[in-house]
């Protein structure tokens, strides 16, 4: 049976890549310091015996008992909010816990694959986004702990593939929803969905012509399995290439909902990306992947699971609370 570490297991997409190794016959090891992640996001794995949790900072020492065969390193704070909130934590755990988990992969013979992200495209000036893009980051804006970081990670994991001969897969995620989403993490889609389950209006920040691209989390987590398993060691980027403005993107939310919300505008924060798309030619040629489920009906399942949370979840409009894990 095949071994497999995933960091940020509590989180949105390691909560969802748990489930897909658990089916795929590993054993899981789930490793999550919970500052954003959830337990309530792996309660339905808890009573397998195939899997184990480890509450753990992965920007310390990782000691793992027994074989590993693979690494997946999907620990860190994700939406802008976070990153604002928690700069130096979020620096740490794509750098220190890069450094940590490349070493782990080093010692136990592991295949190990980052968590990248299009935010090291920065805000473009290339659309769509392909891999061989520099990029245009400002490293001492507001985003710059996120995408710096991210950057960093894969730069390491290229020193250790080239020195150490450490087998690496790096995967640029571009925006991606689906159930266990936090629902007050700061991102349009959660953001959009629960003000209309609240009743309020939905909140654009700029004046809406600004583009992303939503891909599903299955469609994701798909695409990240084939990386995984191929033989392709350079960065690919993962996402959904169907563009919209984030203004037809409240349009549809309010389609969706049947609600009756007006939309209003706000100023856009600091080198907010004006367009992302990424161009998928690699995954495709290379992986035979590419999405597969609209934009529609991944809304519909997303839109049905956040309907599902309690009164007391909705109405949570304070985002996490971190005094815990800051060190003054």
């Amino acid at each position: 049976m095949k071994r497999t570490l995933i960091t940020g297991a509590a989180g949105f997409l390691g909560s969802h890549l748990v489930k897909r190794f658990l089916s795929e016959g590993h054993y899981v090891i789930g490793m999550d310091n919970l500052i954003t992640g959830s337990l309530k996001n792996i309660d339905e794995f808890r009573q397998n015996e195939n899997f184990e949790f480890q509450n753990h900072d992965v920007s310390k020492f990782v000691d793992i008992k027994g074989d590993l065969d693979y690494i997946l390193h999907f620990a860190s704070p994700a939406s802008p909010i976070d990153y604002l909130k928690i700069p130096i934590q979020t620096l740490k755990v794509s750098s220190y816990g890069a450094h940590n988990l490349l070493g782990l992969a080093k010692a136990k013979g592991a295949r190990i694959l980052v968590a990248s992200t299009s935010e090291v495209y920065g805000d473009p000036e290339v659309h769509p986004q392909v891999e061989e893009y520099y990029g245009n980051v400002n490293p001492v804006g507001p985003r710059g702990v996120y995408d710096e970081a991210k950057r960093y990670m894969e730069a390491v994991t290229m020193a250790y593939n080239t020195f150490h001969n450490i087998e690496t897969r790096i995967v640029r995620i571009f925006n991606t929803y689906g159930p266990k989403m936090r629902l007050n993490d700061g991102r349009v889609l959660p953001a959009f969905i629960g003000q209309a389950l609240r009743g309020e209006d939905l909140t654009i920040f700029g004046d809406g012509s600004q583009t992303r691209s939503f891909c599903y989390v299955d469609d994701l987590v798909e695409g990240i399995y084939k990386l995984l398993l191929s033989n392709y060691d350079k960065p690919v980027n993962i996402g959904n290439d169907s563009e919209i403005t984030i203004s037809e993107f409240a349009e549809e939310i309010i389609q969706l909902t049947g609600t009756n919300q007006k939309v209003i505008y706000k100023d856009l924060p600091i080198n907010d990306p004006k367009q992302r798309r990424p161009d998928n030619t690699k995954a495709k040629e290379l992986l035979g992947w590419e999405p597969t489920v609209l934009r529609a009906e991944g809304l519909k399942i997303t839109y049905e699971y956040f309907k599902s949370l309690s009164k007391e979840e909705l109405n949570k409009k304070e985002h996490n609370n971190f005094d815990n894990y800051i060190v003054r």
